[in-house]
């Protein structure tokens, strides 16, 4: 085969590849296809993984070719790969989520460094090819680092924003050196200076990341994965790699649009998120809320009045929240409502768009734990049905069923949308204890005349609630 029919059918299998990407990404939109849509575009990486290597004889000096380290490079990738899906909790998707989206990004910046390395030592590097690798390497490196932050926020080691004086003139003092040195390089390579651009963009996505809470982790991350996108695009026009234009393409849009509907979601701009350093506990928000709340009381209700208040009822709405994650009760959540259920309760699960600690995480969990695909719906389609909920279940989830974001211009969550729990006719909320939420602020719902809250560890209060129902279904009654 000659070189022209080759690179005819390399490009075929590109076209595979991408079709494929599209696919995949479009079944990832539903839980009820997620699992083959990620299978279709690991198909489609496989096929653009192997039509390269044809190209790489004919494009590269075969010299520099070391076809043995490419494969124990993708060797170590899927072992590594593998052991993380098949051991790491679901609770801890989102910091695998932000470690790989990181090491993606890394690479990327990697790809550029060295390809500019190369082009520098043959004297052939032009400004088109260096705007393009200064542009991956930059993006790259931040959503590399930025990413490693993340993972430390998400894993609980750095949650509250961390702010120190003058931190957003640091950070544009190290931008517009990194814009300088950029221009330089366009003008006159040099190795040294690159390797400086390089440390700088590192540094530059922690310091970007510090200031963010854990809460808005998944907006972080969203923003960082169109990041790595956006690189890995990049690189493709540097080592001119269709498939890697386009993969990243779609990757860094995708991200972006997702950053953008959370933002949404949130009622926040995107720079609040990255500047704002919301999460800290403000003194002032503080008083605000506790006086608000000042005479109220909250009150308690007991495992078996929970269970025959909701065994009675005729619709129970879930909501599931972080604390839910944290306490890893998803699995007796369903068998919870299995048993109200066999009672002739209807269930229905209200998932926010960002509770969690990264885009789908509710999803994620109950799907995990086998909870029907039917039975989880978005806020605009469950907002309608807490009027004729006689239960509003709330376990772990604070600010987004919080109606302060409704009807309080001063609270820091105002104008955000919010799950209507307190339009339920009877509220049950799980809670280990009375902390407010990310925000910092009290959550007036659970001062609610029509709240109860059963306090205590989530899954030990639902496995409590499932004892009971247990009790109350037909084959405990005959027991």
């Amino acid at each position: 085969m000659n070189v022209e029919s080759l690179r005819l059918l390399v490009g075929f299998f590109y076209l595979v590849a991408a079709v494929l990407f599209i696919w995949g990404m479009k079944r990832l939109s539903s839980p009820e296809t997620a699992r083959s849509g990620n299978l279709i575009a690991a198909l489609g990486m496989g096929i653009a993984i192997v039509a390269v290597l044809p190209l790489l004889q004919i494009e590269h000096r075969p010299a520099l070719l070391n076809y043995g380290l490419m494969a124990l490079g993708i060797a170590i990738g899927s072992i590594v790969g593998a052991i993380g899906a098949l051991r790491v909790q679901m609770t801890s998707m989102p910091q695998m989520v932000a470690l790989f989206n990181g090491v993606g990004g890394g690479a990327a910046a990697l790809i550029a460094t060295v390809e500019f390395f190369r082009l520098a030592a043959e004297g052939n590097v032009g400004a088109g090819p260096s705007s393009a690798m200064l542009f991956a390497t930059l993006i790259g490196s931040i959503s590399f680092s930025g990413s490693i932050m993340a993972w430390a926020k998400l894993q609980g080691m750095v949650e509250r924003p961390i702010t120190y004086p003058l931190q957003q003139i640091v950070n544009l003092a190290l931008f517009v050196a990194i814009i300088g040195i950029a221009g330089y390089q366009l003008w006159q390579a040099n190795a040294m200076l690159f390797a400086g651009f390089f440390v700088i963009a590192l540094l530059l996505g922690v310091l970007m990341v510090l200031p963010i809470g854990g809460a808005d982790m998944p907006v972080v991350i969203s923003l960082l994965n169109s990041f790595t996108g956006l690189a890995v695009a990049a690189d493709g026009f540097t080592i001119s790699n269709i498939a890697l234009i386009i993969g990243g393409t779609l990757v860094g849009s995708s991200g972006t649009l997702l950053t953008v509907l959370m933002c949404k979601a949130m009622n926040r701009p995107i720079t609040n998120v990255l500047f704002g350093a919301f999460g800290q506990v403000q003194a002032s928000g503080g008083a605000a809320g506790s006086a608000s709340m000042e005479g109220k009381a909250v009150k308690p209700i007991q495992a078996e009045d929970a269970a025959i208040l909701m065994g009675y009822s005729q619709l129970v709405v879930v909501v599931p929240g972080y604390g839910m994650a944290v306490a890893q009760a998803q699995h007796t959540v369903r068998e919870m409502a299995d048993e109200l259920a066999k009672n002739g309760v209807e269930v229905k699960y209200a998932i926010h768009p960002v509770a969690g600690r990264m885009p789908g995480h509710m999803n994620v969990l109950l799907a995990e734990a086998n909870v029907p695909y039917d039975q989880l719906y978005e806020m605009e389609q469950i907002n309608t049905e807490f009027e004729r909920a006689d239960v509003a279940l709330i376990i772990g989830a604070n600010d987004v069923v919080n109606p302060a974001a409704r009807s309080d211009k001063a609270s820091p969550i105002y104008g955000m949308p919010i799950l209507d729990a307190d339009q339920a006719k009877n509220i049950i909320v799980l809670k280990r204890s009375m902390n407010p939420g990310f925000a910092g602020i009290e959550n007036e719902l659970f001062y609610n005349e029509k709240t109860r809250m059963l306090f205590g560890d989530a899954k030990q209060s639902v496995t409590k609630l499932v004892q009971e129902l247990k009790k109350m279904s037909p084959a405990g009654a005959v027991v």
